[in-house]
């Protein structure tokens, strides 16, 4: 059995993690700068060569990109289910600061709500409820 734990790899990490965790509740679980690893540049040495961090209870990992820009999610988004109405529609509203709403969040045809933001770090996310039966 595997266990997927999303990876972002990121012009600005410390940023990056700290939208997630201001927008969906988390915190730092812990980080490595380059600085840590033996022999690295000192420039880099304030960069983040790994952090692990959760946001609406889901463990995540960060790095800042040093070999390529980061690029868009083009070929899948990132999905969060909610138990209520309110913590879907805070967290969509939160992720949404400074992206672009791609489908509203509005309640759908199988009873429960869905929308779908980038969020100002080109991360696509899908953010709903429980489908109610």
């Amino acid at each position: 059995m595997a266990k997927l734990t999303p990876y972002f790899y990121s012009e600005n990490a410390r940023e990056q993690a700290a939208f997630y965790i201001a927008a969906l509740g988390g915190d730092i679980q812990h980080q490595m700068t380059y600085g840590d690893a033996p022999g690295m540049d000192k420039s880099l040495k304030d960069r983040i060569i790994h952090m692990a961090f959760t946001a609406a209870g889901v463990t995540f990992y960060i790095a800042d990109t040093m070999h390529e820009p980061p690029g868009p999610s083009s070929g899948f988004d990132l999905s969060l289910e909610y138990l209520t109405e309110a913590e879907a529609q805070e967290a969509f509203a939160n992720l949404s600061v400074g992206g672009t709403v791609v489908m509203p969040l509005e309640k759908q045809f199988w009873g429960s709500l869905f929308g779908r933001v980038k969020d100002k770090f080109g991360i696509k996310w899908q953010i709903t409820t429980a489908a109610q039966s």
